[in-house]
């Protein structure tokens, strides 16, 4: 089936569409203005000093030639000269220099002061809604390359923006007070200055837009390179590149997508610059004929020397600030295409949280799964189907399975960074999507199989476990006991205030058992939780410290509902309930004397498991 070709857009929707991009303007005005008043109020002030002050130092360039060819005029036939008419011009033209070199310092220093400021407040705002992002949403490449495409480029955008509206605002005045002048010398001048200047702006226009185009189209590939910049300069993902001789084979990926992208740059850059030179050559002509239009004046008398000067300089400053005009449009609409990747991720549709429960219908039911299904956002097979469960205060629950079996994901639903597709959830009798979001992850210790090694101090790794004990060092210290981090922590030159990680100055690195232990300790910081979950939390430790965690894990259990994920059947058999999960289901339950009686996939793995220990 032949696909449809969309009609070429007419120059109305051409038009249209060039215009519409500029929605954006007003947006990025009052970001800026919001950011600082006062260093707004401060650019408007100078755009409007260095805009007028231009034709005024042109209008004194003609008093002062003419007022010195009266005085030569005067001391041809006295012999004397009064020269205080002239020094005053130049007085008054030195100040008007002045002034305007004031006005074009102000400018770049609010301009670089308003840079700093907003590109903080466009990553705060960036880094804002991140936070209200779904799970899913990240796992989503086509929204990542939204996230990464704003990144790059949104916090300088909008002061480009704003910069570009007052040199278009500074050049209009001044092209005002130009026409002011040049009025009086011919109407047409004027239109000899557009006529020099659009052939430029309309080849600037288009270039901007297919350089934005290119940009979005090959998002992914920018993103990769980035990928491999990072595997081969981590500290974490070196080791094995190293190992593996990876080097030479990545290096030689980020180079075949750099010359990929730097190819399409190059044919884009020719392309902007050629069809630039060509059609400014239009303007060079206009500004020339202008120019000899002007002498051919003077020569027959019809202006003076000092009219000549100032409507040459006229000429020359009103074809460079219309020229920087049309170029600030074209450079507004170009930044328009580049915030519409900023607003893109800012309106980012967020379903929201409606959930207001901080205690369930049956205080003390526990956790039940009826019925649930998920199926991951793209993917057409359900990664859980049908499970039901029911998990009471004070009982564990072990799960066990092939990687990939959908384990995981069942926490992930548990702990509300995804909703069931299916049936539902409840805590103490109420369904997941009643509850407070905050209310029911306070309730909750995680410690996921791929935790994160933050690169922070050793009491900042496990304050992280508890937000409302991030600097309590009491709690560091307990939690570092019980998750058998003490004894090694103590060692550390700084104790609980090392750095952890290679990134910053001092850095410890510890092993992949002690890292398994500071995130145990994490899970346990956080003391008002009830639910415990623990992706196989010991697979890095040896044999004793696994079992002193879970002896210790018996021991503070009480009324805590804690689930198991391991491949070590040594640490689940203990649970309550132990469920077999496989394909998204549920293959067999019970504790371990019935499972074993029964014979079945949780038997024969015991028994080969344990085989190895013979």
């Amino acid at each position: 089936m032949r696909r449809a070709v969309p009609a070429p857009p007419t120059n109305g929707n051409r038009l249209s569409a060039f215009f519409g991009v500029f929605r954006y303007s007003h947006r990025a005005l009052a970001l800026v203005w919001q950011t600082s008043r006062s260093l707004t109020l401060g650019l408007a002030l100078c755009t409007l000093v260095a805009g007028v002050l231009p034709a005024v130092a042109a209008w004194l360039g003609q008093l002062i030639v003419d007022a010195v060819v009266a005085a030569m005029a005067q001391h041809g036939e006295t012999g004397s000269v009064a020269w205080w008419p002239v020094l005053r011009y130049v007085l008054a033209e030195a100040g008007v220099i002045a002034a305007i070199a004031l006005a074009q310092r102000g400018l770049s220093a609010q301009q670089s002061l308003l840079r700093a400021l907003l590109g903080q407040k466009v990553n705060v705002m960036i880094l804002e809604k991140a936070g209200t992002l779904t799970l899913a949403q990240f796992e989503d490449s086509e929204f990542y390359d939204k996230l990464t495409r704003a990144r790059r480029e949104a916090s300088i955008r909008p002061l480009g923006l704003v910069n570009k509206t007052f040199s278009l605002a500074q050049n209009a005045i001044s092209l005002v007070s130009f026409g002011v002048l040049l009025v009086q010398f011919s109407p047409w001048a004027i239109l000899i200055l557009v006529i020099g200047a659009l052939p430029v702006f309309v080849s600037e226009a288009k270039f901007s837009g297919d350089a934005f185009r290119l940009f979005r189209w090959r998002s992914p590939q920018t993103r990769m390179q980035m990928y491999l910049e990072t595997v081969l300069a981590r500290e974490d993902s070196i080791k094995e590149v190293k190992l593996f001789g990876l080097e030479p084979l990545l290096l030689d990926r980020y180079r075949r997508i750099f010359d990929t992208l730097y190819g399409e740059d190059r044919r884009l850059t020719l392309r902007r610059e050629t069809w630039g030179f060509l059609l400014g050559l239009l303007g060079t002509l206009a500004f020339y004929g202008a120019y000899a239009w002007v002498v051919v004046e003077t020569v027959t008398g019809q202006l003076t020397l000092g009219e000549m000067t100032m409507y040459l300089m006229v000429f020359k400053q009103g074809q460079a600030a219309l020229s920087a005009s049309l170029t600030s449009i074209s450079g507004m609409y170009e930044d328009n295409l580049y915030l519409s990747n900023l607003y893109e991720y800012l309106e980012q549709p967020v379903d929201a949280e409606t959930g207001t429960r901080t205690a369930g219908a049956r205080p003390g039911d526990g956790i039940r799964f009826e019925n649930v299904s998920f199926t991951y956002p793209g993917a057409e097979t359900p990664a859980l189907s049908g499970i039901s469960l029911h998990l009471r205060p004070g009982g564990s629950l072990a799960l066990v399975g092939a990687n990939g079996s959908g384990k995981t994901t069942l926490i992930k639903l548990l702990t509300r960074l995804y909703a069931p597709s299916e049936g539902r959830i409840l805590l103490d009798g109420s369904d997941l999507r009643d509850w407070d979001v905050q209310a029911l992850r306070r309730r909750t210790g995680v410690i996921f199989q791929d935790f994160v090694r933050y690169q922070l101090k050793v009491g900042e790794n496990l304050g992280a476990g508890d937000v409302t004990a991030f600097a309590d060092e009491a709690r560091w210290q307990e939690a570092a006991r019980r998750g058998l981090a003490d004894d090694f922590i103590a060692d550390m030159p700084g104790g609980y205030h090392t750095q952890l990680g290679r990134w910053f100055k001092g850095g410890q690195e510890l092993s992949g058992g002690q890292w398994q232990k500071i995130a145990l300790s994490r899970a346990y910081m956080r003391e008002s939780a009830d639910i415990l979950v623990l992706d196989e939390p010991t697979a890095a430790m040896d044999a004793a410290a696994e079992a002193a965690v879970f002896t210790d894990f018996r021991e503070h259990r009480h009324d805590k509902m804690t689930i198991l994920i391991s491949h070590r059947f040594s640490t689940v058999r203990a649970a309550d309930q132990i469920l077999v999960v496989e394909g998204g289901r549920i293959l067999e339950r019970g504790d371990h004397d019935s499972l074993m009686a029964a014979d079945g996939r949780y038997a024969r793995l015991f028994r080969l498991q344990a085989k190895g220990y013979r």
